[in-house]
């Protein structure tokens, strides 16, 4: 690939690349804007780290295209635009611009000359505005931003005096599972002085700012003031853990998770899962298969009409020994009784469920699609879970599968009918899989190779 693109330059896709094809290359050759193979048969536009296939950026991870269709095409003639004959441009920075660059901290721009040749240079555009699901080393992370995971479930975000972890669960809006506020050690954050931001430090940190040099925050690595002289970066994972890396020369090491717990993720287990504490999965109801996305297919979040064994259309699974994973990022209510903690909830057309605490009587209401709970020795924290099937094939296509035990039993032996018998299901634990889809390092060993997880 060149060092700059000008205007006229266009390319179209080549199926015989291997792992993706360069356009473009930073002045040091560590990254490449290329034509990215997904999965091995989808195409994206992507800033790579070279020796790894890793993308650290790409320009439209929802929409994907074939590998082989040779159709797909980039050109610019001051916007870089990606585009397809069936479609036209899909994708486009919305620049006049005179070139495009890519610079040796990744960051790809599109500049413009502001009185020819010998004026000054302005950046139209930038890669390191619109992230997708990583953060490098000195990128600034704003509350006009966010992170997306690869499957499109989790986003980060910058609040007020912190950055949160928010999961698109159903429902009305999303939901925040981790927290990390500025802690202030060094210096406040003062209202009216401007939004705080956040960005990763080379010396092995993410760090955030208000106006000053001087942090608000600093969330240590594992590689903090240690002698690692290595390119960092930060990704959302699509378990939904933020995890940090650094090269070592020949592969991504990890030394940064922000949930150190397989049961603190999430929904490490699915829609009605059961975590334990050796990070093994079950169901909820004890009687379906567990593995993620069987426990259960949900159905509508409208409690409140059609038929069914109850007024909403639904039937009620209980358990004990039951609680949320981030209980303390929810709202909840006192209740006297645990009658009182599910009234509160059968009466509520948009609650899920509710789990109660016999000892504290704090009852947390739950407004949307049931998760994974976490197993605990505790059996007074009961849960209380509204059940309703999937109609007509709703939840398709999110890795649900139709059916759920308790209080469906006849939808369930419809469906074991449909597969081929009415043999008795055994159970059996999925065990947790370490290691990530986009070849990074897990816990236990480290490895590289081309991303496979967008």
């Amino acid at each position: 690939g060149s060092q700059e693109l000008l205007r006229g330059f266009e390319a179209a896709s080549r199926p015989s690349a291997s792992a993706f094809q360069p356009l473009l290359t930073d002045p040091t050759g560590n990254f490449s804007l290329s034509f990215l193979r997904v999965n091995g048969t989808r195409l994206a536009l992507a800033v790579v780290h070279v020796r790894s296939s890793q993308p650290l950026w790409v320009a439209d991870p929802a929409r994907p295209t074939r590998w082989s269709d040779r159709s797909t095409r980039v050109s610019f003639n001051g916007s870089l635009v990606i585009s397809d004959p069936s479609s036209g441009a899909f994708w486009s920075t919305g620049t006049d611009g005179d070139r495009v660059v890519l610079l040796n901290s990744s960051n790809l721009q599109v500049q413009k000359q502001s009185d020819g040749d010998g004026g000054t240079t302005v950046v139209l555009w930038q890669s390191f505005d619109f992230p997708a699901d990583t953060l490098v080393e000195n990128q600034n992370f704003t509350a006009a931003m966010s992170l997306a995971s690869s499957n499109g479930l989790y986003s980060m975000r910058m609040g007020s005096d912190f950055f949160g972890l928010y999961a698109k669960f159903g429902g009305d809006a999303d939901h925040m599972y981790w927290k990390h506020g500025a802690l202030e050690a060094k210096a406040q954050v003062i209202d009216g002085a401007g939004a705080v931001y956040a960005r990763v430090d080379p010396d092995g940190f993410v760090a955030m700012y208000q106006n000053s040099s001087v942090p608000v925050d600093v969330e240590a690595f594992n590689s903090f003031q240690k002698p690692i002289d290595s390119f960092l970066l930060l990704r959302l994972e699509s378990d939904g853990n933020l995890k940090g890396y650094y090269w070592t020369g020949s592969i991504w090491a990890m030394n940064y998770r922000a949930i150190p717990g397989f049961c603190e993720l999430p929904s490490p287990c699915g829609p009605y899962g059961l975590c334990s504490a050796d990070s093994t999965c079950a169901c909820l109801d004890n009687r379906t298969e567990a593995r993620p996305g069987s426990c259960s297919a949900p159905g509508s979040s409208d409690f409140c009409g059609g038929g069914g064994s109850r007024s909403g259309g639904f039937s009620v699974l209980r358990r004990n020994g039951v609680e949320l994973p981030f209980k303390e990022l929810m709202g909840y209510v006192s209740a006297p009784s645990l009658d009182e903690c599910e009234g509160v909830c059968e009466r509520n057309c948009s609650c899920w469920g509710a789990v109660y605490s016999n000892t504290t009587q704090f009852c947390y209401t739950i407004d949307y699609p049931i998760q994974t709970l976490v197993e605990v020795a505790d059996k007074t924290k009961i849960g209380y879970f509204k059940v309703k099937p999937a109609r007509g094939g709703e939840g398709k296509g999110r890795g649900y599968e139709a059916g759920f035990g308790l209080g469906v039993l006849a939808w369930v032996l419809v469906g074991i009918a449909v597969a081929g018998g009415f043999g008795l299901v055994g159970y059996r634990v999925w065990r947790r899989r370490r290691g990530l889809k986009g070849h990074l390092a897990d816990e236990n060993g480290l490895a590289s190779g081309p991303y496979k997880n967008l």
